[in-house]
């Protein structure tokens, strides 16, 4: 027998200053999550700032923990952000903050 193939799933999500994107990929013994505007994204420890930052991305990241891992884009909502490019924070978007909160900056921005 075969081993099952992932998971992925696409969705609208209604913010209060706009839609965004939530995806989801799971797999074997992993996962991740995102929320993507049109200006920059929220989503998990997977990604690296660093990296976006050198090609001028607006990035904030939440953490998860084994224990609450972050799966599906609404888990992104309650997480604190823990850390943000300088593009995402030129937005406003400071460590501490709620993924909602985030993502209503970087909708609003949009705009």
């Amino acid at each position: 027998m075969s081993d099952p193939l992932p998971r992925t799933i696409s969705r609208p999500m209604q913010f209060t200053n706009g839609c965004a994107i939530g995806i989801s990929n799971r797999w074997s013994k992993g996962q991740y999550c995102v929320i993507l505007t049109e200006v920059g994204l929220v989503g998990c420890g997977i990604y690296d700032c660093k990296t976006a930052a050198e090609f001028g991305q607006a990035i904030a990241i939440a953490r998860g923990t084994p224990q609450k891992p972050l799966v599906e884009p609404e888990d992104l909502l309650q997480a604190k952000i823990v850390e943000a490019t300088p593009q995402a924070k030129a937005l406003g978007i400071e460590p501490g903050m709620t993924g909602r909160e985030a993502v209503e900056r970087m909708l609003a921005a949009s705009k």
